[in-house]
C-alpha cells in the first residue's frame, strides 16, 4: 500500500520536529521503501496502521525507530578528499601555532555515522607523527542513530567499506582482516568517543571544540533549521576554531556568525 499525502504529511512534521531533516514533497518513495521493513518487524497491518501509533505516541519507542529508519547513513572513509588534504596541508600548521599554550585540540564530528569520518581523522593525525607529538587530540563523534553508533564504536568494516576511500597503505597499517571483515586497530578505535546526540538539543554539554566537522548534513535541513544548528555551533567553537561544510553546502545566506576561509571552499572560521 502506497503512503497517503495525510500519512506522508504526518511522517514530514514528526521528522521536522524530531530531527530537523526536512522532506521534500516528492520523497514519498523513501518514505514507503525505509518504513515498510519497519512494518513488518513492528507487526502493523500496513503503513497508515503505523503512521497512526506514531501519530498518537511520537516519543515511543517507535518513533526512535521511524527516525533510525529515514536517517542517511551515507558515508566512506577520507570521503571527498579535499576536505582532508587541506587539513593536513593548511589548517592543522595553523591551528598547532593557535593551540600553541595549551597543546590541545578538540574535533567534533557531528554526524559520525558508522565512524568513517572520524576514524579517518585519526588516522590522518598519526600520519603526521612528530608534527603533533605534545599535543593532545580529543575527538568525540555523535549522531541521531544509536543503531549506526553501535557500529561505529565496534569498528568492524566490510570489505566493500574499506575499499570505498580508504588508501591501501592506511588499510594495512591501521586494520587487520577477520575473515571477511576489516577491524581497525584499537588505538586509533580509543581515540574517538561516541555519543547520541540531536542537533536540534543544546550543545552547551559537549564543551568546546577547535574543529567541527558537519559535512553533508545540512541539505537535509531547511534554511530555519540549518540558521539554528549553525548558530548554535558558533557558541561552542573557539575564537580561531574551523568549522568544515560539505562542498554543496553553504552559510552564505544563512547566518553571519561564519565567513568562508579564503582559498578553501567547504571550510570556514568565525566573522
Amino acid at each position: 500500500m502506497s503512503i497517503s499525502a495525510d500519512d506522508f504529511q504526518i511522517v514530514q512534521k514528526f521528522l521536522l520536529e524530531n530531527s530537523g531533516i526536512s522532506l521534500a514533497p516528492g520523497k514519498e518513495y523513501l518514505v514507503e521503501g525505509r518504513l515498510q521493513p519497519l512494518v513488518y518487524s513492528e507487526g502493523f497491518d500496513d503503513i497508515h496502521v503505523l503512521v497512526v501509533a506514531l501519530n498518537k505516541n511520537s516519543e515511543s519507542d517507535l518513533g526512535k525507530k521511524v527516525i533510525e529508519a529515514l536517517t542517511t547513513n551515507e558515508t566512506s572513509f577520507f570521503r571527498d578528499k579535499h576536505p582532508f588534504e587541506t587539513l593536513k596541508t593548511a589548517i592543522i600548521p595553523e591551528l598547532l601555532k593557535k593551540t600553541q599554550a595549551n597543546k590541545k585540540i578538540q574535533i567534533w564530528s557531528a554526524a559520525s555515522s558508522s565512524g568513517q569520518e572520524p576514524y579517518s581523522l585519526c588516522m590522518l593525525l598519526r600520519e603526521l607523527g612528530d608534527v603533533l607529538a605534545g599535543w593532545r587530540v580529543e575527538i568525540i563523534g555523535t549522531d541521531l542513530s544509536s543503531d549506526i553508533l553501535t557500529k561505529a564504536e565496534s569498528g568492524v568494516y566490510t570489505q566493500f567499506e574499506v575499499q570505498r576511500g580508504l588508501p591501501i597503505t592506511m588499510l594495512v597499517k591501521s586494520f587487520k582482516q577477520d575473515g571477511d571483515q576489516w577491524i581497525i586497530d584499537s588505538s586509533i578505535r580509543s581515540m574517538v568517543q561516541y555519543r547520541q546526540f540531536n542537533l536540534l538539543d543544546s550543545m552547551a554539554s559537549l564543551g568546546e571544540f577547535d574543529m567541527v566537522f558537519c559535512r553533508n548534513v545540512l541539505i537535509y535541513f531547511d534554511n530555519p533549521t540549518k540558521g539554528k544548528v549553525l548558530e548554535q555551533m558558533n557558541t561552542i567553537m573557539r575564537p580561531h576554531a574551523y568549522l568544515f561544510l560539505g562542498g554543496a553546502e553553504t552559510v552564505i545566506g544563512i547566518t553571519d556568525k561564519f565567513k568562508p576561509v579564503i582559498g578553501h571552499r567547504g571550510i570556514y572560521e568565525l566573522s
